[in-house]
């Protein structure tokens, strides 16, 4: 059995059409078609549903579980974190989202890239915009998927290359906090009056270091940095990184507005991943979108995901909407 999700989104599988024999015989792959994609699968699931009768002994042995618990059909890893975290409930904090249909959401999972998940009722064909696939993440509704090549990696990659990270490194572990812990609230110090976000207003960087997916679609777009000076202190490697926290920020504005623009209606970002646990993130995402972030209570939304997956699975709850 294969999952609707991982043959939707990766695989050209579409849930009305089924295999298109003509794409496999156009890229030399022919042999697949034959016995009806044997070789691939030719029985498919929506997410959720309960696979076969449920583990086998061998597995069973193998991971200490109970011979016949149920096993559900599975989502790709970002699109359960969409789906750990897009439905949270917000009653009580007047949010836009409150009363409003769960296609008023998008579902951002940031960690060393970051993909952004919005549903509709209907098909949205977005430029530079995966999808729309229909039951992909939550049955019954189509989803859009953009995303950014490099998001945490390129943090990680322009702090680290600085010629300041050795001292950032020895004052933060002096300090007993996190190499990024420590930049935060270093930006805090020089920022005097002045919100944080402006301390950049002479540094400038384009984020598209490893290409860009979307809305651009262009893997040859490479990194740029504007604003540079002969300063490589602390100070800078803090103005720089803020810089790249922005830049991805704007980029995440660029994918939103694009998405709006084809006939999104986005009101609310719910974030998850690693990057979410970083303030200055989630503060420049909110300032620069001009959308309020949810954080989830439960940080690690991949996991609720999978565990939602497990509970339709088992009979626990009728339906992941429920």
């Amino acid at each position: 059995s294969r999952s609707l999700c991982t043959v939707v989104c990766k695989w050209t599988y579409t849930a009305d059409g089924g295999w298109d024999d003509s794409f496999w015989k156009m890229i030399g792959l022919e042999d697949l078609v034959q016995d009806k994609y044997e070789k691939i699968g030719n029985q498919f699931l929506s997410p959720g549903e309960s696979v076969g009768k449920g583990l086998t002994p061998e597995a069973a042995k193998d991971l200490g579980l109970p011979e016949g618990i149920a096993v559900a059909a599975s989502l790709i890893d970002a699109h359960a974190g969409g789906l750990g975290v897009i439905g949270a409930d917000v009653k009580g904090h007047n949010l836009p989202c409150e009363n409003q249909p769960i296609t008023s959401r998008v579902a951002m999972i940031c960690g060393t890239s970051s993909c952004h998940m919005g549903v509709s009722e209907t098909p949205i064909f977005v430029p530079g915009v995966w999808g729309p696939y229909f039951s992909a993440m939550v049955p019954g509704l189509w989803l859009n998927e953009g995303g950014q090549s490099a998001t945490g990696k390129l943090i990680d990659h322009v702090v680290r290359g600085h010629v300041a990270f050795p001292e950032l490194q020895s004052k933060a572990a002096a300090s007993a906090h996190n190499i990024y812990t420590y930049l935060n609230s270093h930006l805090d110090l020089i920022k005097k009056s002045l919100p944080v976000g402006f301390l950049t207003v002479d540094l400038h960087v384009w984020p598209d270091f490893h290409g860009n997916r979307s809305p651009f679609t262009d893997l040859t777009l490479k990194g740029m940095v504007v604003g540079l000076t002969l300063s490589q202190g602390l100070d800078e490697l803090a103005l720089i990184y803020l810089a790249t926290i922005q830049a991805i920020a704007l980029g995440t504005r660029h994918i939103l507005e694009t998405m709006e623009a084809a006939g999104h209606c986005i009101n609310t970002l719910f974030l998850c991943g690693g990057l979410s646990k970083n303030p200055l993130f989630v503060q420049m995402h909110a300032d620069i979108t001009g959308k309020p972030v949810v954080l989830s209570k439960e940080v690690e939304s991949v996991l609720v995901g999978a565990a939602i997956l497990g509970a339709c699975a088992s009979g626990d709850v009728a339906s992941i909407q429920v």
